[in-house]
């Protein structure tokens, strides 16, 4: 099949693009410039130029491409600040591409004729902080967010709509946990691995908040089976295992030989991580991956962080 993948050079698109060459796929990749031609033909893919907020432009490119499926992937998180408390500055232009950039990607795919649609969302802070400590995808998403993130989780939630609505394309929508290994920032030379290094990210409060994580590997391999497989709707790509704050981070912790993380009252952290911060780390719920397993046939090689961590480490 002919693949639109549109964020050829991002965290998923880079793992992405090869597998998808392998599984005998024709890949048209995508990147805001030309920079990136060459490493996506060394991977195997096409590369085309396209600003995700130009409408004529992704039509046009889109249109000329003729794919059979379109993947979003698209995003904007160069030069963040990584200030909790700046959130929605941060993801400011990954929200417009998650805005219009998911319209004009979906009606560009609609008019190409391609049959099927895949685009990438999040879970673990943008579900209801309610109820069980782990959600599956019928869920509701967080009807009271922290000012901080208000604005990135309507955009996720226009996304999910915008995609989840379309009745005359099969559309996924898959919701990513919390990225590790390569090209992430919990990588072996990434920002929030130097973090924990440094002890500078502490345990907050009783460390409550579940996190739900996925290998970039794994989190790459799942949307390469999404071309063929699983009905339309949301699906939770993430490991199998479901952890607190206070278990995985003494845990990597201990892989990295520094001492335990510190210990801060929920009231002490607030000024420093903001609202939105807080609830990542009291009080966001984890993720259920039983549909992905089931409906995609996905077998990640890291079903827990446990052993998925020590890659960092090796």
């Amino acid at each position: 099949m002919r693949i639109f993948l549109a964020g050829a050079t991002g965290a998923i698109g880079r793992p992405l693009v090869p597998m998808l060459v392998a599984d005998g796929h024709t890949v048209i990749g995508t990147s805001r410039g030309h920079a990136h031609d060459d490493t996506l033909r060394a991977r195997g893919a096409e590369p085309v130029t396209m600003d995700g907020l130009d409408r004529a432009e992704v039509l046009a490119v889109v249109g000329a491409a003729e794919p059979d499926v379109v993947i979003h992937q698209m995003s904007g998180l160069a030069g963040s600040s990584g200030d909790l408390r700046r959130f929605d500055e941060d993801f400011a232009a990954t929200n417009d591409l998650r805005l219009a950039g998911t319209d004009n990607l979906l009606e560009a795919a609609r008019e190409a004729g391609a049959k099927r649609f895949i685009a990438a969302s999040y879970t673990g802070w943008p579900q209801a902080r309610t109820g069980a400590p782990v959600h599956d995808e019928s869920a509701p998403l967080d009807a009271d967010p922290a000012p901080e993130s208000h604005r990135t989780l309507a955009a996720i939630k226009h996304t999910e709509a915008a995609v989840t609505g379309a009745r005359d394309i099969d559309a996924l929508v898959l919701r990513y946990g919390m990225f590790y290994g390569p090209g992430t920032g919990l990588a072996r030379d990434g920002d929030l691995l130097a973090m924990i290094r440094a002890r500078k990210l502490p345990v907050v409060g009783g460390g409550g908040g579940v996190w739900s994580f996925v290998h970039i590997a794994d989190a790459a391999r799942a949307t390469a089976l999404a071309v063929g497989r699983g009905r339309p709707g949301i699906y939770h790509v993430t490991d199998s295992d479901p952890a607190p704050v206070a278990v995985w981070l003494p845990y990597l912790h201990r892989l990295l030989g520094v001492r335990p993380p510190r210990r801060v009252p929920a009231w002490l952290a607030r000024p420093i991580l903001g609202r939105h911060g807080l609830n990542m780390m009291t009080s966001t719920r984890g993720a259920d991956n039983t549909l992905a397993r089931t409906e995609l046939g996905w077998v990640p090689d890291h079903p827990s962080w446990r052993d998925g961590f020590r890659t960092l480490t090796d």
